[in-house]
């Protein structure tokens, strides 16, 4: 069985988180202005359409080439070492990398295509974000979780 068809459930979770938000995306370009809010739960959460052309926390805005190329080189370097090493790695290694790919890959896609990327779900007291920030975040929470209490049980250490 080739290595692809070991994680195949990964790439179908990749493909998956990468749709959620792009639609996402779309729908809220579609039906809202830039800066436009929408109360869900009136001063608690709001839909806000923001652009943002900055990294996470809009830090770094404007430098959209290290943006795009920092990012497009990590998510290759990650989906490498998901296909060539992790075939018989913990599953909870697997989906966080899954989710870091995912949701760096739909932000990329923002990058490359708009030069800015759309964020939406704004809970008055954080920074707006959106599906792929909580990829990337719920993957790296995984990843930690993965290093600290399961690799040393996987590992034999």
């Amino acid at each position: 069985m080739n290595k692809i068809a070991k994680i195949k459930w990964y790439c179908v979770i990749i493909a998956a988180v990468i749709a959620v938000d792009q639609i996402v995306k779309k729908v809220v370009d579609d039906l809202l202005a830039v800066g436009e809010s929408v109360p869900v739960i009136e001063n608690i959460f709001h839909l806000t359409y923001v652009r943002n052309s900055g990294a996470a926390f809009s830090m770094m805005q404007d430098r959209r080439v290290l943006l795009t190329l920092l990012p497009a080189a990590l998510i290759c370097i990650l989906f490498i070492f998901l296909v060539r090493k992790c075939e018989n790695e913990h599953p909870v290694l697997k989906l966080a990398l899954s989710l870091i790919i995912a949701g760096g890959f739909g932000n990329l896609i923002d990058r490359i295509g708009r030069g800015y990327v759309v964020d939406m779900f704004d809970f008055r007291v954080w920074p707006v974000f959106n599906v792929a920030d909580i990829a990337v975040c719920v993957g790296c929470g995984l990843l930690l979780i993965y290093v600290v209490f399961l690799e040393r049980k996987v590992n034999g250490r």
